[in-house]
C-alpha cells in the first residue's frame, strides 16, 4: 500500500513538471496539434523549385515557429517613435570618426571603387546598427515566414484572433494590409533562402530586425541578391563582416544613382532609396555635415 502511494506521488510529481515545461516552449509554433501554420507556404516554396526535402528539414527544425509577437509588430509599429536625435549627438560623432578611422583602408577602397562618399557610408551604418552593436535579434526565417504564411485565410484568420486586441487596425484594414505585407514577406523568404544556400550559411541562425532586416548595413533578402558586394575579397558575401557591409552600402547607392560630388537634393533622392523616412534622410544628411 505504501510502494503505491509513493508511485503515484511521483506520477503525479512527473506530470506537474511536464505541464510547467509545456507552458515555457516558444508560444506558437509551426505546427500545433491541429494546425501546420507552415503547411501552405512549405508546398508553395517546393512548387517554385525549391527542393522538397530542405525545406521539410527547415521547417521541422524546432527553432522555426509561427512568430505571432514579432511579426504583430508590423501592424503596430510606427518609425517615427525612433529617437534619431541621438545620432547627430557629439558622443555619436566621435564614435563615427573612429570608426572612419579604423576601416580607413576599406573606406579607401570603396570610395575609388563606387564614388560614394566615405562619410555617408559611415553615416548609414551608425543609423542602421550603431556600428554594429543593434544587430536585431529576431530570427529572419521566423519572421519572414509567418508574415509569408499569412497568404493562406486560415492562417490569417487565427493570427488576426490573437492580434486583434492589440492594434487599432480594423478587421478591412488588417486584411488589405496582411495580404500586402505577405506578399512581400514571401519574395523575401524565396531570396533569403537563395542566398543562404549560395553562401552556404544556416538559415536558422541569421538573426534581424523586427522586419528581417540583416546585417551591419540591415539590408533585406532581395537587396542583399541585388547589391550586397564581397567588400574583402574572400569569395563570400557576409554582410555581418565590416568590409563587406561597407561595400555592399556603397554599391546600393552607386547603382540607385549616385556619383562623385552629387549635390544635397539629389542626395536625398538616392538615400530615399535606402529609406523613405524623411526623418532617416535627415538624419544622414546632419550626421555627414558633422563628419567633414
Amino acid at each position: 500500500m505504501h510502494d503505491n502511494f509513493i508511485l503515484v506521488k511521483k506520477l503525479l510529481y512527473i506530470s506537474g513538471c511536464l505541464i510547467v515545461m509545456l507552458l515555457f516552449l516558444p508560444f506558437g509554433k509551426g505546427v500545433c496539434a491541429d494546425f501546420n501554420y507552415f503547411g501552405a507556404l512549405q508546398e508553395k516554396l517546393v512548387s517554385e523549385g525549391f527542393e522538397r526535402e530542405k525545406i521539410l528539414q527547415i521547417y521541422k527544425s524546432p527553432q522555426v515557429f509561427f512568430d505571432t509577437k514579432g511579426v504583430s509588430l508590423f501592424f503596430v509599429h510606427r518609425e517615427a517613435g525612433l529617437n534619431y536625435s541621438q545620432f547627430p549627438s557629439a558622443l555619436s560623432i566621435a564614435a563615427a570618426k573612429i570608426y572612419l578611422k579604423r576601416y580607413e583602408t576599406e573606406f579607401s577602397k570603396t570610395e575609388m571603387m563606387y564614388g560614394v562618399d566615405r562619410e555617408v557610408i559611415a553615416a548609414i551604418i551608425l543609423v542602421e546598427t550603431k556600428f554594429g552593436q543593434s544587430l536585431g535579434k529576431r530570427q529572419v526565417i521566423n519572421t519572414l515566414s509567418t508574415m509569408a504564411s499569412l497568404l493562406d485565410p486560415n492562417v490569417r484568420s487565427r493570427f488576426w484572433k490573437e492580434i486583434s486586441g492589440t492594434t487599432t487596425l480594423t478587421f478591412e484594414a488588417f486584411e488589405k494590409k496582411a495580404l500586402d505585407k505577405s506578399g512581400w514577406a514571401y519574395r523575401e523568404l524565396k531570396a533569403l533562402l537563395k542566398y543562404t544556400e549560395r553562401e552556404e550559411i544556416d538559415i536558422i541562425k541569421i538573426t534581424g530586425s523586427y522586419a528581417g532586416a540583416m546585417g551591419i548595413p540591415q539590408f533585406m533578402p532581395t537587396n542583399i541578391m541585388r547589391y550586397a558586394a564581397d567588400g574583402n575579397t574572400d569569395g563570400h558575401v557576409d554582410l555581418f563582416e565590416h568590409a563587406d557591409a561597407i561595400a555592399s552600402i556603397a554599391n546600393f547607392l552607386q547603382k540607385c544613382g549616385w556619383y562623385r560630388g552629387i549635390d544635397d537634393e539629389k542626395a536625398r533622392k538616392v538615400l530615399r532609396q535606402y529609406n523613405p523616412s524623411s526623418y532617416y534622410i535627415d538624419t544622414i544628411m546632419q550626421v555627414v555635415q558633422r563628419l567633414r
